[in-house]
């Protein structure tokens, strides 16, 4: 315990060293700087760059400006991103034609660069053309709104703007708020342009060119950035300014050590600690814990639909109600979150055609057995169950009880932790049998989960489910305005989901974030980081 404390309190102070090194004596008070920690690392200002991190992610929406984002309501009394309201951001209003068909800008007269610039009509199209023509990471997410090709793109005037869609798609336009349509000073970034690099990709994952909250100060890929506040930004609720002048966003890689930081005072707000540490210092209560079940992202256990035996409908059965979701729940995550079993339809029917829902499933080993039975494996089988070794946390607790309760019903499981590029490659080229993941939409609709995570032959259908009415319903339901014939959809879906048992939706996790007492404004956001230009001081 000592040695395990000591390398806690030195890691602490070692972070507090670079907090204190990087404000120099002429900056902001302390009451006017973020200090926030995270486990993982800034590594590019530029949030298209293929291997971003969800990190840089954050810093771009705070360093850039996109046409639209997303509002926010109240989900079981927690702020979070709301995916159907699209407030202007460069955008000063917006208008839909009445057959969807276009959708028209009329951009802000105050918006200007970070260099005093004006943002023109012309920034846009340049940025929006980079979007789905480079070869960067934004193009797969865009087409998820029918927004493939620069044709779509004109200049009306300097001020307004417009974008033309194949056909009415609900999600043309939260694509525009999405991390990756940022608009850029087009002027700046051409300037570092070359032939060999058109779109100025690499000049941009270093620098920045935008009109957004915040102005980097210092970037060190990896380790820390620093942001001061673009005075001229204005943007925040309330056609205000961001509340903080300098943001300090530095990567703290042990949990414990972040944990000692915020407990301190030394750091404002962290969002990745452990289970058990947010549990603990939310017991203390001299911190204000909000943990908000992550309504956009599932943990689930998932079984290749093409590989035996879990090609078989009754064997993925099986395993669904020979787990023991309760003491998983408890065991990985301290039951801070939402779970997704045990829930009750009437008739067999599910109530909603929202995605994801709880499902009509507990632990039942008796029928475990029926089903295994009528797969044809009475005495079970043998196979791998696998997760990636930076999940141990949480996924190892769960693994342990799993193989535990399956063992009564006759199959033998072999636990593989395996390093994050390893499940990677494997989950791409559908080699794992039996596994633990996670998904997240950024955009929660129903269609939108089913057709980016249950069709396919593509990395993200994680079960390689291939069932052509699936797929055919999804399709429709993406392209339906009628929000009746959507909820019905939507409830189909979910019953040949739930019949078929691709994969088993365990769990919500909950984003628990720890911050200061005197922090306000904190919303669960799609891309699950903090957004700064939300927080202030109290």
């Amino acid at each position: 315990m000592g040695l395990i404390y000591s390398k806690q309190m030195l890691g602490a102070a070692a972070a507090l060293a670079l907090f204190t090194a990087a404000v120099p004596a002429n900056a902001q008070t302390r009451a006017e700087t973020l200090r926030y920690v995270t486990g993982a690392a800034v590594n590019t200002l530029d949030p298209n760059i293929p291997g971003s991190t969800r990190e840089a992610f954050a810093v771009s929406l705070s360093t850039y400006d996109r046409l639209v984002s997303f509002g926010r309501k109240q989900l079981n009394g927690k702020w979070v991103f709301d995916l159907d309201t699209i407030r202007g951001e460069l955008a000063e209003s917006y208008t839909v034609s009445p057959d969807g068909l276009k959708i028209t800008f009329k951009l802000r007269s105050d918006a200007k660069f970070q260099d005093g610039s004006p943002v023109t009509a012309e920034d846009v199209k340049w940025s929006l053309d980079r979007a789905v023509t480079a070869k960067i990471l934004g193009k797969a997410q865009l087409l998820t709104g029918s927004l493939t090709d620069a044709s779509q793109f004109k200049v009306i005037d300097a001020s307004t703007f417009e974008v033309t869609l194949p056909q009415p798609d609900k999600l043309a336009l939260p694509n525009l708020a999405t991390v990756y349509p940022i608009i850029i000073n087009s002027k700046l970034a051409k300037a570092h342009a070359t032939e060999e690099d058109p779109w100025a990709q690499a000049w941009l994952k270093e620098n920045t060119a935008g009109s957004g909250a915040y102005i980097v100060e210092t970037f060190k890929p990896g380790e820390q950035v620093i942001l001061k506040r673009n005075d001229a930004w204005n943007r925040a609720a309330g056609d205000k300014q961001a509340f903080f002048k300098r943001l300090i966003i530095q990567s703290v890689p042990e949990p414990a050590t972040r944990a000692n930081l915020v407990e301190k005072g030394d750091a404002d707000i962290v969002i990745d600690l452990q289970a058990s540490d947010a549990q603990a210092l939310e017991a203390k209560g001299k911190l204000q814990v909000i943990s908000t079940p992550q309504y956009n992202a599932i943990t689930f256990i998932s079984m290749n639909n093409q590989m035996a035996p879990f090609d078989k409908p009754d064997v993925r059965r099986a395993v669904a109600y020979a787990l023991p979701y309760d003491d998983m729940f408890k065991a990985a995550l301290f039951s801070r979150g939402d779970l997704l079993a045990g829930a009750t339809w009437a008739d067999g029917k599910p109530p909603s055609g929202a995605f994801p829902i709880k499902q009509p499933i507990k632990l039942d080993l008796e029928k475990a057995k029926a089903y295994l039975k009528a797969a044809g494996y009475p005495d079970g089988f043998s196979t791998t169950f696998s997760f990636n070794v930076g999940q141990s946390a949480t996924a190892e607790p769960m693994a342990a009880l799993l193989k535990e309760s399956l063992a009564k019903i006759g199959i033998k499981v072999d636990i593989q932790k395996l390093p994050d590029a390893q499940m990677s490659t494997q989950i791409t080229e559908k080699k794992l049998p039996f596994f633990t993941e996670g998904i997240v939409a950024w955009l929660p609709s129903t269609d939108y989960f089913y057709r980016n995570f249950y069709t396919g032959n593509q990395r993200w259908n994680y079960s390689s489910i291939d069932n052509a009415e699936l797929t055919a319903v999804a399709q429709k339901a993406r392209f339906e305005a009628d929000k009746a014939k959507y909820e019905a959809d939507g409830k189909m879906l979910n019953a040949m989901n739930f019949d078929l048992m691709p994969q088993i939706p365990l769990w919500q996790p909950s984003q628990d974030a720890v911050m200061a007492s005197n922090l306000t404004g904190y919303t669960y956001q799609f891309h699950r980081q903090v957004d700064y230009r939300d927080l202030s001081r109290k």
